[in-house]
């Protein structure tokens, strides 16, 4: 049943995103449908999707964030280019947000997985959320994922937890994110070699290693509590790119 009480103040984000009391909320683009049996909360005659810090790297990051929440958040109607899907929880917030109910922005999310599972999770979601891209594909190769991209993309997040991780995120930016547009470093440190300094010399590495590359790092987002490990690291490419 849906909630029917809201709780505390209402904040917009976008048109289909917003933040609730403590909670980040999107309108569903397919009402009456879970997606991972999140909360369903009534506001303002819509339906609207709990988007849970616990589930999804990007919305601990848009709750966490000490910048403008919707600096995160690509622009409704564009391409992006997501790796490492995984089973689609934040692909469908981010569906709700760019594409809307029956894909009305226009939107196109490329959703990469190297799993099969993974992917067949993704088919399945795209079949009532047009808009979704599934694309089985190794996120550190890039040609492979060329053929699916219409030009390069204003926003760019990777979640791919495997060693050497900064070095295809700095590829990938390479190859499709354009001038000026947003990339997102999801870094698990757990997934790097043993270093002397944990967790806190991975994220200075790989800040390092972007800055070198040529984008500008924004934030450090440390998502321990709700991803232990984790940082969310926002960059964002210059005017001049590559």
């Amino acid at each position: 049943m849906l909630a029917r009480k809201s709780h505390g103040k209402t904040d917009e984000l976008s048109e289909n995103v917003l933040t609730q009391g403590r909670g980040l909320w999107t309108r569903n683009a397919v009402p009456g449908v879970r997606v991972r049996g999140e909360g369903l909360r009534r506001i303002r005659g819509n339906e609207w999707r709990s988007w849970s810090p616990r589930h999804s790297k990007l919305g601990a990051g848009i709750l966490r964030t000490k910048e403008d929440r919707t600096s995160l958040l690509p622009r409704p109607g564009s391409q992006v280019l997501y790796l490492g899907a995984g089973h689609g929880t934040t692909i469908s917030h981010l569906h709700d947000h760019m594409c809307g109910e029956g894909n009305y922005l226009g939107g196109s999310i490329i959703s990469v997985d190297v799993a099969p599972r993974c992917i067949r999770d993704l088919v399945l979601l795209a079949k009532k959320r047009p808009g979704i891209l599934p694309v089985l594909a190794d996120a550190r190769q890039p040609d492979t994922l060329r053929p699916w991209l219409n030009g390069r993309v204003d926003w760019l997040f990777q979640d791919v937890s495997q060693a050497g991780q900064v070095g295809f995120f700095l590829t990938a930016a390479e190859n499709f994110l354009s001038s000026n547009g947003i990339a997102l470093l999801s870094l698990k440190s757990a997934s790097e070699p043993n270093v002397e300094g944990g967790s806190e010399e991975h994220y200075a590495s790989a800040v390092e290693a972007l800055i070198e590359s040529g984008l500008e790092v924004i934030e450090v987002i440390r998502l321990k509590g709700w991803e232990d490990q984790h940082a969310l690291i926002v960059s964002i490419a210059p005017e001049k790119w590559p």
